[in-house]
């Protein structure tokens, strides 16, 4: 017999458990009980959004119940809100002021980073700590002297300008910039600069073909910020015709009569469309763009 033999049968007479292998059923338990949380945790976050969708298809009456039985008064809903609400003209004027202050913090940020990373001037370092101490400014708190300069000093009252212009500078975009050029081994602006590379040049050719990643992110983050306006576009505006989609959304609601709140649901379910695109089509740029690793 064997040694190998002779020690297996030696331990089974002293009674030692054989070896046991690894049990299936546990794993797929324990992947099955993660399924089943994810599941669950997935549709208590999408609630409101299938509550607020079950009530836009019904009539104003059923909206106001405990009725969760979808109806058939969608479109006469959608038709009210676009036809006799001027919701897309709404829409319309949100989405012109969205991609200006978009566009704009986006390249002002570039240039702000640039700056702060690749060049030398006197309290650099104080400049950026004052960038970052206006995050916590909110425009809640800055709204009756901005409401002073737009509207008496400068005369731009229900215009673009007052809705667009104080929101090109962004702390956050400046912030993320900063650092995603802080990533770039700086041998690279060395070599670009032996090569007659200027500034510009550098930027437009090196810089932001190797940031689009972060482009993106930030024109999600300020796409859904500037889409959700609602406080500074109802002070400063009073025409009408270029109010903002979220004002105009509050106007469905009629306090002093009867507000069909079947209208209100579907506007507000075609008021979050745009910003949901956006998200869908930059999700692998808003992803990467906050990645912490040098090949984002």
């Amino acid at each position: 017999m064997a040694p190998e033999d002779v020690a297996r049968n030696d331990v089974r007479l002293l009674g030692a458990p054989a070896p046991s292998r690894p049990v299936s059923g546990t794993r797929h338990q324990s992947q099955w009980a993660l399924h089943v949380t994810l599941c669950i945790a997935a549709f208590l976050i999408m609630a409101p959004l299938l509550f607020a969708l079950i009530k836009s298809t019904q009539v104003s009456s059923d909206v106001l119940s405990a009725r969760l039985v979808p109806g058939g008064a969608f479109f006469a809903n959608l038709s009210s809100v676009w036809n006799e609400a001027h919701l897309g003209r709404y829409m319309l004027n949100s989405f012109f002021v969205t991609i200006l202050v978009t566009v704009g913090k986006t390249v002002l940020s570039l240039f702000s980073a640039l700056a702060f990373v690749y060049f030398r001037f006197p309290l650099r370092g104080l400049a950026f700590v004052l960038v970052l101490l206006s995050l916590m400014l909110p425009t809640e708190v800055l709204i009756i002297a901005l409401f002073d300069l737009v509207s008496r000093d400068l005369n731009w009252a229900d215009s673009y300008a007052a809705i667009t212009v104080p929101f090109l500078a962004s702390a956050t975009g400046t912030f993320l910039f900063r650092q995603h050029f802080l990533s770039i081994p700086a041998s690279l602006a060395d070599a670009a600069r032996i090569d007659g590379c200027g500034p510009l040049r550098f930027l437009t050719s090196i810089l932001i073909p190797m940031s689009w990643n972060t482009i993106g992110a930030l024109a999600v983050i300020q796409f859904v910020f500037v889409w959700d306006q609602y406080l500074w576009p109802l002070v400063i505006m009073q025409n009408d015709q270029k109010q903002v989609v979220q004002v105009g959304l509050r106007k469905l609601i009629d306090v002093g009569g009867q507000t069909n709140w079947g209208a209100v649901m579907a506007g507000a379910l075609l008021t979050i469309v745009p910003p949901l695109l956006v998200f869908t089509l930059l999700q692998r740029q808003f992803t990467k763009g906050f990645a912490l690793t040098q090949d984002k």
